[in-house]
């Protein structure tokens, strides 16, 4: 059985991993400038990247689908392994509901999405003040629950290599291709 994610499923990782950070370090970078030309366009950057980032999630979960990842070890007592798929579970359900309330905000905001100046994404709601504020809010929760989440599997994906001695890292390395 093989013992590795395959190429595809590595590249959706890390690219989604690397898109991921810049999208965290530009959303709170852009919500406390004051407005200007510079931060409307930053806006419409954060925007084009969340509307890829959702599309790199469907391709990512379409490839999941078909292509089962590697057994857990079987020295992970089922308490872990249960966590282990939790926290993924949490990882994928805030990668997409957190671009979905982004776009929903801008909808209740009366901003329109126009993927990368393109392509106007239709709005979800109708303008609404107070329900852009509240999903303002909900939308920043979302982000520091997922920030917290992905503390948490990093920071597993570490004690794995580090303190279990075991290839949960490894074999998510674009380079790690060991077959069991």
């Amino acid at each position: 059985m093989k013992n590795s994610y395959t190429a595809t499923a590595k590249a959706l990782h890390w690219t989604m991993a690397l898109i991921l950070f810049g999208m965290l370090a530009l959303g709170f970078y852009m919500s406390d400038l004051p407005l200007s030309p510079q931060k409307l366009q930053l806006y419409s950057w954060h925007k084009w990247a969340g509307v890829s980032l959702f599309l790199l999630v469907l391709v990512r979960l379409s490839w999941r689908l078909g292509n089962r990842p590697p057994p857990l070890p079987a020295a992970m007592s089922n308490k872990m392994q249960y966590a282990a798929h939790a926290g993924h579970l949490a990882l994928y359900v805030l990668m997409l509901a957190i671009p979905l309330s982004g776009w929903l905000m801008s909808s209740a905001k009366g901003f329109q999405t126009v993927w990368f100046g393109v392509l106007p994404i239709p709005d979800l709601l109708a303008k609404d003040k107070e329900l852009g504020v509240l999903l303002t809010d909900v939308h920043g929760a979302l982000n520091l629950i997922f920030i917290a989440v992905l503390v948490t599997h990093i920071g597993a994906a570490l004690k794995h290599h580090f303190i279990d001695r075991d290839d949960i890292l490894t074999r998510m390395l674009p380079r790690h291709s060991k077959e069991n």
